[in-house]
């Protein structure tokens, strides 16, 4: 459906709220001064109306500036732009999740987010060290959170099958997402199957994969850029392939965040709700997984709670 609210084809949440099927990503290694607050007016003058961030990212500030500049351009109100961020692993107690995300908010220099997810299962220190904290004890902070109006709705990400259902079994406010790796080389089938049973909305991060020549594990994987049945499906809708990637996620009902710091591919990626893959070509494009994980996390590899 499209929401008359956002003005882009929308998921429903736990039934009620709705969600862009398309947001913007905001993660980056490395930016330039300023990279981000422009990426984010360039996404919402685009069309993008969610904006996905964390405090992990070290970018609140420039990405509520661009937020804010956008509403006090006209171009959108408050309720019109739909914000998520995230809880870093070294605020799992019970009683800093609160005060971590006013935190947020202020670096946001916004009253409330839209979502709050905790961004990993696992805890830590400041020096990346297991402090063993139970993700239960880190919902009940997200809870207070949503009671206190800090937040409209929280959720989880990079959580596995097991672990997502505990929450689900054992929360007072149910979690709404599960913000996940998806892509055409790690399509995701079970957790996506588990989340349409549980009514919880898987969100694709790294929609395209994260495909590099300086990252060796990668290459003979680069599927979207270099498999010639995926250039003659984007010839054929004259789109790119990473459009053909993107909408294929989409018609699977699973919202995507791609990430770009470049005007012209923020546009383009947005500009998929025009054209539709047949059964076949969602097959096609399905037939690449190879289950495949860009994001493995591999430094938290050993902590109690690590997902993979």
């Amino acid at each position: 459906m499209v929401s008359n609210l956002y003005g882009v084809p929308t998921v429903k949440l736990l039934g009620v709220r709705e969600m862009p099927m398309i947001g913007l990503g905001t993660y980056a290694r490395k930016a330039e001064p300023g990279q981000f607050r422009q990426a984010v007016e360039w996404g919402i003058e685009a069309g993008y109306r969610l904006i996905d961030t964390a405090s992990f990212y070290n970018n609140e500030v420039e990405v509520g500036q661009g937020i804010n500049n956008k509403i006090k351009e006209g171009l959108v109100t408050r309720e019109e732009i739909f914000v998520t961020t995230k809880l870093w692993n070294d605020r799992h107690a019970e009683n800093q999740v609160v005060e971590s995300l006013k935190e947020s908010l202020a670096r946001l220099n916004l009253d409330y987010v839209d979502l709050y997810l905790v961004h990993w299962p696992v805890s830590t220190n400041s020096k990346g060290e297991d402090t063993e904290i139970d993700y239960m004890e880190t919902w009940r902070g997200m809870e207070k959170c949503c009671q206190l109006g800090l937040t409209k709705g929280i959720g989880v990400s990079n959580f596995n099958e097991e672990q997502l259902v505990r929450v689900f079994e054992n929360s007072t406010i149910l979690p709404e997402v599960n913000q996940i790796e998806i892509n055409p080389t790690l399509i995701q089938s079970e957790m996506v199957r588990l989340c349409g049973d549980l009514g919880i909305i898987p969100v694709a991060y790294t929609p395209l994969g994260l495909i590099s020549e300086a990252r060796p594990e990668f290459i003979g994987k680069d599927i979207i850029k270099t498999d010639p049945g995926l250039g003659e499906l984007a010839e054929k809708y004259n789109k790119t392939r990473a459009q053909i990637a993107l909408r294929y996620l989409t018609q699977r009902g699973i919202p995507v965040i791609p990430k770009s710091f470049t005007k012209s591919r923020i546009i383009e990626n947005f500009d998929i709700f025009d054209f539709e893959l047949s059964a076949k070509e969602m097959d096609f494009v399905s037939s690449f997984n190879i289950n495949h994980r860009c994001v493995p996390a591999t430094a938290f590899k050993g902590l109690k709670n690590y997902p993979f």
